[in-house]
């Protein structure tokens, strides 16, 4: 590092550094932004939610084994019984009547179905008449498979996956999202580092000018006026440094809160003083967006969820269902009568719902089914160009970002050189107070400028990141879907 480019980085990096205070680059504050600040753990809760809810829809196409019954089930009251003649004879009823049923079921995924077999029983007690009785369903199969009907398996197996998926690269997007943010604060500690030593410097500079200015008047040789200007400009000077102090402190506060460090850890920033340099191009943004990007997969899912409406209206059209049911039942003194000679349970109905006259309500329904799923197609095809371009802007305004820096840094050597020169010249009587202060103007503003170039940049470079979910300064995936 040259001499020139050593004073630069020392006015921008010099910040009081006191013994046993934590002194942190760029990436040290991202990574700790990634691990400890509460957007992370917030993704991170995300993502978990989204897990348990994609092995929840995994669990709906698995066999479910339910128990259900009611034991015991005591009764004692007085009841009404109708006798032959159509009279009232009021009995006392005193029974234990328990039951208990076990049934395995299993959706048919493929036809929108549902297979069970149950068993259960029944237990009668009549404590009054002291009859006890077994009645049960040895084995029961049972078959409900809807016709033409919406399969909410079928669309569930083909959209929820892309759900998850949705979410794996929705964290991914996340993190460096939280970079980009994290960026963004440690460039304002930085700023407000750098305005906090313009200040300074600026006030002893002032300091060293008043004096000389009084001197100059004491003699004659310059003017009340310029005398009360450069006293003025001491007075703002002590108030931009006390400014300098509030600010510093609000942005530190911002960007410790940001990355969850504790109120009593002190800490300073470290410039970085090189930026990754790396060539990118549209074509490969574009590229990587597309393989990796959540808005991309979540075109085809918002396609599928269009799609899944309008079958879902077709199949409300018309409602049919075929219900079957084989079985063994009997009754008996014990639970063992229950399985000698049993008899057969057959049960079997088609069941619908065709509607005659409605008007045109349920066209009505499928026709705004289909009106929606044109919408939504085009508004899918408007959302891919927005995502194209809005990467394809990212990629242009980042190859201006590079040449931005080298302007900025161009410019700062060239202003802090202008004022050492107007400096020296004022010294010496050869300018005014007020050219002093327009090169010293231009110092400050140069210096600002170029440290707002380095923020853009490293802004723009996680923002780059993220819409493609590609390092391109190490070469690598920042998702890599899971086999």
């Amino acid at each position: 590092m040259n001499k020139k480019n050593f004073l630069i980085g020392f006015l921008f990096i010099c910040a009081v550094q006191v013994q046993g205070q934590n002194v942190f680059a760029i990436e040290e504050i991202i990574a700790r932004a990634k691990e400890q600040s509460i957007f992370s753990k917030q993704a991170e809760t995300q993502r978990e939610t989204s897990y348990w809810q994609y092995r929840s829809f995994r669990t709906n196409y698995n066999p479910q084994l339910r128990l259900n019954g009611s034991v015991p089930t005591y009764t004692n009251f007085v009841t009404p019984v109708i006798q032959p003649d159509g009279s009232k004879l009021y009995l006392p009823v005193n029974q234990i009547n328990p039951n208990i049923n076990v049934g395995l079921q299993q959706p048919i995924a493929a036809t929108g179905g549902i297979i069970s077999a149950n068993t259960g029983y029944n237990f009668f007690n009549d404590i009054n008449t002291k009859i006890n009785q077994w009645s049960g369903t040895v084995l029961n199969v049972r078959l409900s498979q809807p016709v033409f009907a919406y399969n909410p398996w079928k669309w569930d197996k083909r959209i929820k996956p892309i759900v998850f998926e949705e979410s794996k690269r929705i964290y991914a997007e996340r993190l460096e999202e939280i970079s980009s943010t994290a960026v963004s604060f440690f460039f304002d500690v930085l700023l407000q580092q750098v305005n906090g030593q313009i200040a300074t410097f600026n006030l002893a500079n002032n300091d060293t000018i008043n004096k000389i200015e009084q001197g100059r008047y004491n003699i004659g040789t310059t003017s009340k006026d310029k005398l009360l200007q450069v006293e003025l400009q001491l007075l703002r000077s002590r108030q931009e440094v006390s400014q300098a102090k509030l600010d510093l402190e609000t942005a530190r506060l911002q960007l410790r809160s940001y990355i969850g460090l504790k109120d009593g850890d002190s800490f300073d920033l470290v410039l970085p003083d090189q930026i990754p340099y790396f060539e990118v191009t549209v074509e490969d943004a574009l590229t990587y967006a597309r393989l990796n990007r959540a808005d991309y997969i979540a075109f085809d899912r918002r396609r599928l969820e269009a799609e899944s409406e309008v079958a879902q209206a077709k199949g409300q059209r018309y409602q049919t269902t075929i219900n079957a049911s084989y079985g063994l039942n009997n009754v008996g003194s014990y639970v063992s009568d229950l399985y000698t000679n049993p008899s057969k349970q057959q049960i079997a109905d088609i069941s619908f719902n065709v509607p005659i006259v409605d008007w045109g309500r349920r066209k009505a329904m499928m026709q705004t089914a289909i009106a929606n799923k044109k919408f939504r197609d085009y508004e899918i095809e408007q959302s891919k160009i927005i995502f194209e371009q809005e990467i394809i802007t990212k990629v242009r305004q980042f190859e201006m970002m590079r040449l931005q820096i080298e302007i900025t840094k161009k410019s700062d050597e060239v202003a802090q050189e202008r004022y050492n020169v107007t400096q020296n010249r004022y010294l010496i009587g050869k300018i005014d107070i007020t050219n002093l202060n327009i090169a010293l103007r231009e110092k400050d503003d140069a210096k600002r400028s170029y440290l707002q170039a380095l923020k853009s940049f490293w802004t723009a470079y996680y923002d780059l990141r993220r819409l493609t979910l590609y390092d391109f300064a190490n070469g690598k995936l920042l998702y890599v879907p899971e086999d």
